[in-house]
């Protein structure tokens, strides 16, 4: 089994494993399927660090005496259309260079870049553990003005709401506890205190001016029904 059909089985591992962690009531359980994630994920990077190492060995580097090193890509956007999820990598002058130095693979939940010799230095970005599947096949990437464009197939048609598995589950973790029993007015006032609190001069006397108002219409209010 090659290194590609591996970390997709791996993959495949870590769909399943968060499907579970989803079902989990238990925080005992729970903890134990985001340890194995965890163990999951190191061994897909470390398998994805192989796969780069092994395509970088058989490259043929244009400029065999220069050392290039390697650093990381982190500055990236991203956008999705109904049929594609595009990562946008912002690497000034790479559409001076040759395109066969621009390497981008895929499997079914990640996916690798690898810019080789851009002034001086070699690029790398793995994202891995993307959030629905894509089709590899279909996947492929775009030079632009200062840009490389991955465009990843997804493999239904359905909006993304982040781009992998750990930022949705990050988000729910964030995301406060909802208790049914609870007065609905009481999570507006809870919501207002924290945008006023986060907020800025302007937000605040926004929101003193309205609850002012607000207290105002209700006094007025309770004047005619005594009336």
């Amino acid at each position: 089994m090659d290194l590609s059909e591996q970390i997709n089985q791996l993959e495949a591992d870590l769909q399943e494993l968060g499907a579970l962690l989803e079902k989990a009531e238990r925080k005992r359980v729970q903890e134990v399927l985001r340890q194995e994630q965890k163990k999951v994920e190191k061994e897909i990077a470390a398998k994805q660090q192989k796969k780069e190492q092994q395509a970088r060995r058989e490259a043929d580097l244009t400029s065999a005496g220069k050392a290039a090193y390697t650093v990381k890509i982190t500055n990236y956007a991203w956008d999705q259309s109904d049929k594609f999820v595009k990562i946008y990598l912002t690497l000034k002058g790479v559409h001076k260079i040759p395109s066969e130095n621009v390497e981008v693979s895929f499997t079914e939940r990640s996916f690798s870049v690898l810019v080789k010799d851009l002034d001086g230095k070699n690029h790398q970005m793995t994202i891995i553990n993307l959030l629905c599947p894509v089709d590899a096949k279909d996947s492929f990437k775009k030079i632009k003005t200062d840009m490389v464009l991955v465009m990843c197939k997804k493999q239904t048609a359905k909006k993304w709401e982040c781009l992998t598995q750990v930022e949705k589950q990050t988000k729910e973790k964030d995301k406060p506890p909802m208790d049914e029993n609870a007065d609905p007015s009481e999570g507006l006032m809870n919501m207002l205190k924290k945008i006023y609190s986060e907020g800025d001069d302007e937000m605040k006397r926004t929101i003193n001016k309205a609850w002012t108002e607000s207290q105002e219409k209700k006094m007025k209010g309770e004047d005619m029904m005594d009336f």
